[in-house]
């Protein structure tokens, strides 16, 4: 019997089993990019590497960095290398997070806040991957209103470097929350549907929605959660 198939990007026939395929080295190569974001935020808060990075400063870096990565990763997602400079991307990231978590642990309950934040982004990850196999309509067109959305709220955090203000914060953390947590929903579907067939690039996408969530999560969970001693 054959598989069912459905057509990717470039017009080619994609089969069920390479789409489970893919999917299945997605969620693989996640998980292991977990452990390099873990060991540079680590890093970050015991030496305080990133403490320097405030303002205008850190959002230069961050930017470098991060774009510089996924360009890297785009033009070597074809071959083992891609996986490296995905792994060195997702250190790089746990670096830039470690200010956050620093903050965090700074709080009575920091420990706890951390956990329910990583256990919120779990859950989040779950729901969404549960929905992406049951719904069957095509939801390639949420593409470009998410990227407006995400768009938006890089101009909107950008902005807030120089205003600081707690309320917009507040808003751009709460927005990014759904907005990324519906780009769980779009990545994970668009590998289902055959239309990202790159596992690399499928890594990468869901990384920077798993990373957007519990950040923007951690942080509402710091303001609203926090017990200072």
């Amino acid at each position: 019997m054959q598989h069912p198939s459905t057509l990717d990007s470039a017009g080619y026939a994609v089969s069920q089993q390479q789409r489970h395929k893919v999917l299945r080295n997605t969620y693989w190569l996640l998980a292991l990019s977990m452990l390099p974001t873990v060991l540079g935020a680590w890093l970050g808060v015991s030496t305080g590497i990133t403490a320097s990075l405030r303002g205008g400063l850190g959002l230069i870096v961050f930017m470098v960095g991060a774009f510089g990565f996924m360009y890297a990763i785009e033009r070597t997602k074809h071959s083992s290398t891609g996986v490296l400079v995905l792994l060195a991307f997702t250190f790089f990231m746990g670096l830039m997070l470690s200010r956050l978590i620093a903050s965090v642990l700074g709080l009575k309950n920091g420990s706890e806040l951390i956990m329910t934040a990583f256990a919120g982004t779990a859950g989040v990850f779950a729901v969404m991957a549960s929905l992406a196999t049951v719904i069957k309509r095509d939801l390639s067109g949420m593409g470009k209103w998410l990227f407006v959305g995400a768009l938006v709220l890089m101009v909107g955090a950008v902005v807030n470097v120089f205003i600081g203000s707690s309320a917009m914060m507040l808003a751009i953390s709460t927005l990014a929350i759904a907005i990324f947590s519906a780009y769980m929903l779009y990545d994970i579907k668009q590998i289902l549907d055959g239309g990202e067939t790159n596992y690399i690039s499928a890594t990468l996408s869901l990384y920077l929605d798993v990373f957007n969530v519990f950040q923007s999560l951690l942080a509402l969970l710091g303001i609203f959660g926090g017990e200072r001693d």
